[in-house]
């Protein structure tokens, strides 16, 4: 028999801080996994470290429109929150697991709409790491995100909130924002996880035909390439590259199965500001990340992201 694990359902903020308002008065620490559904098991590796760091486990299921431009996928992001549930339920605790379900009106008291010079209302942005990589194709993404995540870390008021290394720029930018705001949170950073075949989970792989989703993991193979030159002595970025693009140029162009892959950004970037590096220091390291596009099940594409860091 599976183990099944009470979960509790929150709506609104002002019950939510009633909730939390009791942990603080029985010293139970609060730990955090913002999510916007779709869970897979990488969502739920960061829900198995709360719960084994805190007394208590939020978790928030909220697609946060702000973070959306007017052409990307917010109406036909996977919306899942029976499944979700039901997974969480999965997953052993010793205490309630607490389901944050708030409404776009609570969260967006102005209103919000996608278009940013439209928009009304209290927004963050976190300047010098948002402009660049996944900033430059998704302009308004960043700004979106740091907005969400202080609206959730304010109403859940956490001690420490957990998110995946696969977005790590959306790690960096977190990191920022909570210290130049000052807030009393700690931000724990989990490692990736991945497919039998290596590739990142994301809830955009459900996109993918098993065909496509398994070519996929030429990715990581690749990545793994500038991985390995790295630590062999290479650390010139140009010959690191080199080594990754031979790769993947092999799946430039339609296979048979008439999967591609079309490179959006390869960088080898410094840990803390994301400036792009010339050469890796050994013992400084640097973060080797890429976006890539390959064709899914609705004959457009899906963007995958995919990142190790040289120590």
């Amino acid at each position: 028999m599976t183990a099944s694990t009470e979960v509790k359902i929150i709506k609104t903020i002002k019950e939510l801080r009633a909730w939390k308002k009791e942990q603080v008065l029985n010293d139970k620490t609060v730990g955090f996994v913002p999510t916007m559904g779709a869970l897979h098991q990488g969502h739920i590796t960061l829900v198995e470290n709360s719960i084994r760091e805190n007394d208590n486990t939020v978790v928030s299921i909220f697609v946060n429109p702000s973070q959306f431009a007017p052409h990307e996928d917010l109406d036909s992001y996977p919306r899942t929150l029976d499944d979700d549930i039901q997974k969480l339920s999965q997953v052993i605790s010793h205490s309630p697991i607490i389901v944050f379900l708030p409404s776009v009106a609570d969260m967006y008291p102005s209103g919000i709409t996608l278009d940013v010079s439209k928009q009304v209302g209290a927004f963050v942005e976190v300047k010098g790491l948002s402009e660049q990589l996944e900033g430059a194709s998704r302009p308004q993404f960043f700004r979106g995100v740091a907005t969400v995540v202080t609206k959730l870390l304010n109403a859940v008021g956490p001690d420490h909130a957990y998110f995946g290394q696969k977005d790590i720029q959306q790690v960096l930018v977190v990191k920022r924002m909570v210290r130049d705001l000052l807030m009393p949170v700690e931000i724990r950073v989990v490692p990736i996880v991945r497919e039998d075949n290596h590739l990142a989970m994301s809830s955009r792989n459900a996109y993918l035909t098993p065909e496509n989703r398994s070519s996929s993991q030429v990715l990581f193979e690749a990545l793994s390439t500038g991985e390995k030159l790295y630590k062999s002595g290479v650390h010139q970025r140009s010959d690191i590259l080199e080594g990754i693009n031979a790769v993947l140029e092999s799946f430039a162009k339609p296979n048979a199965d008439g999967f591609y892959m079309e490179v959006e950004y390869i960088s080898i970037a410094d840990k803390v500001s994301l400036q792009e590096l010339d050469v890796v220091t050994p013992g400084e390291g640097a973060i080797l990340s890429a976006a890539v596009r390959v064709p899914n099940k609705q004959n457009t594409v899906t963007r995958l992201l995919d990142n190790i860091i040289f120590d």
